[in-house]
């Protein structure tokens, strides 16, 4: 049976949810949840209910349940401000009170794809063994734990991407499979390579098993499987022995130095790392409240190990984003403690290419030392050639001084190497579309901001640039709409600021004049900042709360 509201279609038979031609990817849990409230849709559901429905018995937390339900509402672009499908009544449970269309199969699949879903496209093959690490099963009893397994992925690609010998995807990408039962056959086609690592993660007092297997993803056949048991003090032993197991498996041939140099492990205390784990964890909410507690939790890692690099680079990076989408409250600390934390982290580990690639980032982005950022990120591409954040903010600094080819070719390497992750890619197509621009190929640009928009409706640069384009080409009507609504969602935004990163004058006026007809305020004055001072008087005086969500909903017809 399949469920059809508004422009979403719910195959339960498939367990599938599809948004016009789009798939989207959603967890297990959250799929289950939204069944069963579709479902019931005619009545409330209790919270009792639910947990029993869902989770069969086990004790689950107010906040496991509300974190489900946010997730299940982001899926369906709703929110808990909105509740336009989703609704909670207080003290009373929950209810589905969209207008639902119950249809078969067949009919529900003509009508939420057009037809016959069209295959995505094979990925040729990289010139070099290729592999994918799929995020692992979390085993734990408790499901919160799911940053510890999340995070035992991300080193164990950072230790494969160390070795030059292998072309290593982006774990936003494979992010997009969690939760999902996919051949490895379609995984192997979509993301162009030749292996697949999958497995899991226990934790149990004080012990950790990771299980893996690596697969073939033309044949299906198993390569290698096995199981690594360790105490929590030899966790990054552990991380070793998997990272050195996987790569000697896909090839016997590759030297061993480059074996040893994956076997990186950034910090001896494992506590100081758990909370960077969890750092990170809220930094990928990408939330202005999550920020904040990223922000805290890498100084909790960083008290408990002073000379933990990637904890003050991630600190650092917790700035950057801060600046990009308006959070920042008081302009100047926040400047100088993005410079602060990414100096000190390179100074702890000059050697580790993610500490060069987030410091490299807020230097250039955040301090405006260009320069100084670029070499740090040249420096990581180098040592990483597969570290995807390197090549997408070096295609910003290259941008930023004037070498516009040369951004474009570490954009286009970024979305190969991270071709599913909605922010990686929204944030490639948005320097695709500044390089573009000012290269005076507007229509190649307004394209890129297009498909910026359509991964992420309101990133504030593809939002810029598109309006840019629109002024660029006299279509000032709607460039001053689309400027007007960007304004919105960050109203201290300033041209000065925006293009004071830049080194070509040529490339700093094109765009002044494009955003000034656009309609960007010109100049930072007493009581904003162009890198996003945050007006929170405006936004709680009940001036119309916008929803700062990343990912796709109803902001889109909101912004355009």
């Amino acid at each position: 049976m399949r469920y059809l509201f508004e422009e979403y279609a719910f195959d339960a038979g498939r367990r599938e949810l599809h948004r016009g031609a789009d798939r989207i990817s959603v967890t297990p849990l959250v799929f289950d949840l939204l069944d069963y409230l579709i479902c019931n849709r005619e009545r409330v559901v209790g919270k009792d209910e639910l947990i029993d429905a869902i989770w069969q018995g086990r004790c689950v937390s107010d906040a496991a349940l509300t974190t489900r339900l946010n997730s299940a509402r982001c899926a369906i672009g709703d929110s808990g401000e909105e509740q336009r499908l989703i609704r909670t009544l207080p003290r009373r449970g929950f209810r589905f009170v969209g207008q639902v269309r119950e249809t078969l199969a067949a009919e529900g699949a003509a009508a939420a794809d057009g037809g016959a879903e069209t295959p995505k496209p094979a990925l040729s093959l990289p010139d070099k063994p290729s592999i994918a690490v799929l995020p692992f099963a979390n085993l734990c009893p408790d499901p919160e734990q799911d940053y510890f397994a999340d995070g035992m992925v991300e080193d164990i690609i950072s230790g494969l991407s160390r070795s030059k010998s292998l072309f290593v995807i982006a774990r936003h990408s494979t992010l997009a499979y969690k939760g999902r039962a996919i051949d490895v056959k379609q995984i192997g086609q979509e993301l162009g390579v030749r292996y697949v690592l999958e497995g899991s993660v226990r934790k149990a007092g004080n012990r950790v098993r990771i299980a893996g297997q690596l697969i073939d993803a033309a044949t299906g056949l198993n390569l290698w499987t096995d199981r690594f048991d360790s105490e929590i003090e030899d966790l990054f032993d552990l991380q070793d022995r998997l990272t050195s197991s996987v790569i000697g498996a896909i090839s016997p041939r590759l030297e061993r130095a480059e074996i040893e140099r994956a076997q990186r492990q950034p910090t001896d205390n494992l506590q100081a790392y758990d909370y960077y784990l969890r750092a990170f964890a809220s930094f990928f909410k990408f939330t202005e409240e999550a920020s904040i507690e990223a922000i805290e939790l890498a100084k909790t890692a960083r008290e408990i190990d002073p000379e933990f690099a990637r904890a003050y680079a991630l600190g650092a990076r917790c700035y950057v984003l801060r600046n990009v989408f308006d959070w920042i409250t008081d302009e100047a600390h926040e400047h100088s403690e993005a410079a602060r934390l990414a100096r000190r982290a390179v100074e702890l580990d000059p050697n580790d290419p993610s500490v060069l690639a987030m410091a490299g980032h807020a230097l250039s982005q955040v301090a405006g030392e260009v320069e100084e950022g670029d070499a740090l990120l040249v420096r990581a591409i180098k040592l990483d050639p597969n570290l995807v954040i390197a090549r997408h903010w070096n295609g910003w600094s290259q941008l930023w001084l004037g070498r516009g080819d040369a951004a474009i070719e570490q954009f286009n390497i970024a979305l190969r190497l991270n071709p599913l992750h909605p922010h990686g890619g929204a944030n490639a197509q948005t320097g695709l579309a500044y390089a573009h621009f000012l290269a005076d190929r507007h229509d190649d640009a307004l394209a890129c901001a297009a498909a910026a928009i359509r991964l992420i409706p309101i990133f504030p640069p593809a939002q810029f640039i598109l309006a840019a384009c629109h002024a660029a080409s006299d279509r000032v009507g709607e460039a001053r709409r689309i400027c007007d609504r960007a304004m919105q969602l960050c109203p201290n935004k300033r041209i000065d600021a925006y293009t004071r990163r830049y080194r070509r004058r040529d490339d700093v006026e094109k765009l002044t004049q494009a955003l000034r007809v656009a309609g960007m305020p010109p100049r930072v004055t007493s009581n904003s900042s162009g890198c996003g001072q945050s007006n929170s008087s405006t936004r709680e005086a009940g001036q119309g709360t916008v929803s700062l969500s990343l990912f796709p909903g109803q902001e889109l017809q909101r912004l355009l």
